[in-house]
């Protein structure tokens, strides 16, 4: 289960959304300011400073670059 937390006009949350893809990876996507809010996020992931955030089999990712890193060594 994949879920990555977003918000509109976020490059590096499409970017991420497109590496998923790539990848063959389905994905939930909880969008800052249409459902969620930055509450909901930080609930979940209290130190999160940035969008987006992935998280994979319950295990927080991180950003996009940490996406990148996971997906490179074959997680």
């Amino acid at each position: 289960m994949v879920v990555i937390w977003s918000k509109d006009t976020c490059a590096y949350c499409d970017m991420a959304k497109r590496l998923l893809n790539q990848n063959g990876l389905a994905f939930e996507e909880k969008k800052i300011g249409h459902d969620y809010t930055k509450e909901d996020l930080l609930k979940q992931i209290p130190n999160a400073r940035t969008v987006p955030q992935i998280i994979i089999d319950d295990k927080v990712i991180g950003g996009y670059n940490e996406l990148k890193n996971y997906l490179s060594k074959g997680n």
